[in-house]
């Protein structure tokens, strides 16, 4: 095995236990939640006034203090080229972002509460729910760059490889897609024209991101065998 495998151990085992943790949201499939996956953001999961929101706002932190050290060990070890030291960096911004949006939970659900909607509209609810979205709508920018540049980086590089055939680019358009059905929701709720099913948009979008975070894993692992 090659020194720079060994170190790229650890990357590619904290991205993997990231990606999972972030999957942590199918639980409601197994759970009583009380909301619509079909309509309610996977935000209010971890909402305050949840019963099971503590579960859920932990395993969003564990998830991107995972991502995040995963990525500063990837940053760090890069080859430095700019589309992997941009997707790198970009990771670390997803991790960060991700971490503190579970510290920033929303007071209520609002698909599922008409009081909390609201209240929300008339902006009574507390500041946590715009800080929220910020830190939501970094978390996720971070996740696109990341995916689009480190996609680029394995086609012009070659690495990571399991990035660099069909499936990194497949991944990317269809997150792409997922993005804009999840914005073109979030506009059509906040015209009063219904959820145009956000919470399935929102699933696909998450899904998406931590399947790719998987094969990101498996292709740091790749380099390491090699």
């Amino acid at each position: 095995m090659s020194q720079r495998g060994v170190r790229n151990r650890p990357a590619a085992v904290l991205l993997a236990l990231g990606a999972l943790a972030y999957t942590a949201w199918v639980l409601e499939l197994l759970l009583r939640t009380g909301l619509d996956p079909i309509r309610a953001y996977v935000s209010e999961l971890a909402a305050a006034d949840q019963p099971l929101g503590g579960l859920f706002r932990a395993t969003d932190l564990i998830a991107g203090v995972l991502v995040l050290a995963g990525a500063v060990f990837g940053l760090a070890r890069c080859d430095r080229r700019p589309w992997s030291s941009a997707g790198w960096s970009a990771l670390v911004l997803f991790g960060a972002a991700t971490a503190v949006d579970s510290r920033l939970p929303l007071s209520c659900a609002p698909t599922a509460d008409p009081v909390c909607a609201a209240r929300e509209t008339a902006g009574l609810v507390p500041a946590t729910h715009t800080a929220h979205a910020v830190s939501s709508s970094l978390a996720m920018v971070g996740a696109l760059v990341g995916m689009v540049a480190l996609t680029v980086a394995a086609r012009r590089y070659g690495r990571p490889p399991h990035l660099a055939g069909r499936l990194g680019p497949a991944l990317v358009l269809l997150e792409l897609t997922a993005t804009a059905w999840t914005l073109a929701s979030v506009a059509a709720l906040q015209a009063g024209r219904g959820t145009w099913a956000l919470g399935a948009g929102q699933r696909l979008q998450v899904l998406l991101v931590a399947g790719w975070l998987g094969v990101l894993a498996v292709g740091v692992a790749r380099e390491e065998r090699a």
